[in-house]
C-alpha cells in the first residue's frame, strides 16, 4: 500500500525526488506519469526514468497513455535526454502490450536488483 505522506513530501516538498504529469478527460484528473531524471554512463548520456504511468480504467483507450508518454519524451528532450527508462512487472501483459505499440523494446541485457538499505 502506498503511503501518501511519502509521496507528498518526496515529490511535492523541499527537495523533490520527482516530477509528474497529469491527463485530463473531460476536465477531469484520468491519469498521470511520476519521473525523474538520471544517466546513461554506459552510452554517456541523459535519460528520463519513468517512476509510475496509470490510467484510471474508464479512461483507457483514449490516448491520455500516448499522451502521457509522449509528453515524458517531450521534456526529456527539452531537458538533453536521449531515452525513457522504466520498468514493467512481468505480469502485466495490459502494460507490455501498449508500451510495444508506442515502439518501445526490451533492454535485454540488464536485471535490475535493489538493496533496502
Amino acid at each position: 500500500m502506498t503511503n501518501n505522506i511519502s509521496i507528498l513530501r518526496d515529490g511535492f516538498g523541499a527537495n523533490p525526488a520527482f516530477s509528474g504529469l497529469v491527463a485530463e478527460l473531460n476536465g477531469k484528473v484520468a491519469g498521470y506519469l511520476l519521473y525523474h531524471f538520471g544517466y546513461d554512463t554506459d552510452h554517456a548520456r541523459r535519460l528520463m526514468h519513468v517512476c509510475d504511468l496509470y490510467v484510471q480504467e474508464g479512461a483507457r483507450h483514449h490516448g491520455a497513455g500516448r499522451a502521457l508518454m509522449q509528453a515524458a519524451a517531450n521534456l526529456c528532450r527539452e531537458a538533453g535526454g536521449h531515452e525513457l527508462l522504466w520498468t514493467v512487472y512481468k505480469p502485466n501483459k495490459l502494460a507490455f502490450d501498449f508500451y510495444e505499440r508506442l515502439g518501445a523494446e526490451y533492454v535485454k541485457d540488464l536485471k535490475f536488483m535493489y538493496w533496502p538499505v
